[in-house]
């Protein structure tokens, strides 16, 4: 008899297994995918070489470096180009979380942090997040890290996938020093950083260089088909991820990498573009939630998310009352639980969006919320 693979636990995503049955005519709300055109010097970048198109070294080309190093702070050597943030991610566990240990991650956290754990033969301990709208909870974290043997690496994600909830910088640097202090791994996700609403959260970097910062062109750049993303952080602990990542893909798409670089060249005026489409997206919710369900929601510290309260009699099964919605209302909702035990009463709503799309998708929503 075959032996069993030690990922026969490992579930596709819940996300896909929501979105994929979606009937004609639903209203997407469901992934975080940005809307907004791709903006045009990424587009041109793209063409921009009608010679050869080479493979570049692994750890990624040099401008595109330079240029993400600059907007980090870093110096060059700190940075590894990856297939999107997943593939620095994916790195990063293969390289340094060892099977038998601890990953600690927020619940409700994004769905590829236990499943990297678990791909890495690691167990997956969660961590909660404040009672006050999902934001980390330094006292929290810490408390599940001094009670864990044996924990390899630690996750965080400012602002949170699925919640839209930051963290303070004192937070940020308490929980920075008590893993220094135990010598793990710790990363945090800030994909989602430069879509904020007037107050950027703080970044790791901003407390200590010697954890590793994901992020990617996914979300802040509007490109998430380009699937470019980085790690920075201390070359010790970047050198093995480099290795993984290059046996895993060789390396991230040439032309990707060229239109990343003019991207992210062009940050002033293409994040406060991506603000400024986000912003209206968020008014164009805030307002169909007052109109249709007399909420007054207040925006999440960061994405493009809103973390919808459910109805009670949601509460004992959210996926039969989210795949209800899909079906029935035609509006595609992620269920919290899908995130974590932590995230059972709510639903990801995500605003990335049309306005037209958010106007009506409310619209069909307000009946099962008023039953």
């Amino acid at each position: 008899m075959k032996p069993a693979s030690r990922l026969s636990l490992l579930k596709p995503s819940p996300i896909r297994a929501i979105t994929d049955g979606t009937p004609p005519g639903a209203i997407p709300l469901g992934l975080g995918e940005p809307t907004w055109d791709l903006p045009e010097v990424g587009r041109k970048a793209l063409l921009r070489n009608p010679g050869p198109c080479p493979y570049v070294p692994h750890v990624g080309l040099l401008d595109l470096r330079k240029a993400v190093a600059a907007f980090h702070g870093a110096h060059v050597d700190e940075v590894l180009i990856t297939t999107g943030s997943q593939g620095a991610l994916f790195s990063l566990f293969q390289a340094w979380v060892d099977p038998g240990t601890k990953v600690l991650v927020p619940d409700p956290g994004f769905v590829a942090y236990p499943a990297l754990a678990l791909m890495a033969g690691a167990e997956v301990v969660p961590y909660a997040l404040s009672k006050d709208r999902f934001r980390l909870d330094a006292e929290a974290l810490i408390r599940v890290l001094d009670a864990t043997p044996d924990v390899s690496a630690v996750i965080l994600n400012l602002p949170s996938n699925p919640t839209g909830g930051g963290g303070s910088l004192e937070a940020l640097k308490r929980v920075a020093d008590a893993c220094i202090a135990r010598g793990v791994l710790l990363i945090s996700d800030e994909v989602y950083r430069d879509l904020h609403f007037g107050t950027r959260c703080p970044s790791l970097r901003d407390v200590t260089d010697r954890g590793v910062v994901t992020s990617s062109v996914s979300k802040g750049w509007g490109a998430p088909g380009l699937r470019v993303g980085w790690a920075v952080g201390d070359p010790v602990w970047l050198l093995p991820a480099r290795t993984v990542h290059g046996y895993a893909v060789t390396g991230t798409a040439t032309p990707a990498q060229w239109a990343a670089l003019a991207l992210i060249e062009h940050s002033d005026t293409v994040l406060a573009e991506a603000r400024a489409a986000v912003g209206e997206r968020w008014e164009a919710l805030a307002a169909a939630l007052r109109e249709e369900l007399g909420q007054t929601p207040a925006p999440p510290d960061g994405t493009f998310y809103h973390f919808m309260a459910l109805p009670e009699v949601a509460h004992a099964d959210p996926v039969a009352f989210c795949l209800k919605l899909r079906d029935e209302a035609k509006v595609v909702l992620i269920p919290g639980l899908a995130f974590g035990e932590g995230g059972r009463g709510h639903a990801r709503l995500s605003f990335a969006a049309t306005p037209e799309q958010l106007r009506e998708g409310v619209k069909r929503l307000a009946p099962f919320w008023k039953n």
